[in-house]
């Protein structure tokens, strides 16, 4: 049984920064790119600091998964990215308040860099 490949695209979502899709559906479950602290409209990076820059990264996870035709509540696994793990804190507060129940598997790690310089970045696999 071969399953069709379809490219999730929104413009309520920041553009590609490269050659790779916003998210990939293949069957029931759907596959996002990392999303970093990029408003669509503008395509510029938001805020300094990490709160305003995880936000961001939730709104655009949150607009992708809408074009999907999903939710939240069907993010099963997730990654972040994060500059410093100092900001761990703060960046699990305002991730827990998109998963308040039954939240998905997780990992969190340190990198030296992200793209644009940014300080966060999550990708997710959601499942319809």
């Amino acid at each position: 049984m071969s399953l069709k490949k379809e490219i999730i695209e929104t413009v309520n979502a920041p553009k590609p920064i490269g050659p790779y899709s916003q998210a990939v559906k293949v069957g029931d479950l759907l596959f996002c790119s990392g999303q970093v602290a990029i408003e669509p409209v503008s395509n510029t990076v938001v805020a300094n600091d990490i709160d305003g820059q995880t936000k961001q990264v939730m709104k655009n996870i949150e607009a992708v998964l809408t074009q999907a035709q999903m939710k939240f509540s069907n993010v099963v696994k997730t990654t972040i990215f994060l500059k410093s793990m100092h900001d761990f804190p703060k960046v699990n507060a305002i991730y827990g308040e998109y998963f308040t129940q039954n939240p998905p598997a997780r990992s969190t790690v340190e990198v030296s860099r992200l793209p644009k310089d940014v300080l966060v970045e999550i990708e997710c696999i959601a499942s319809a």
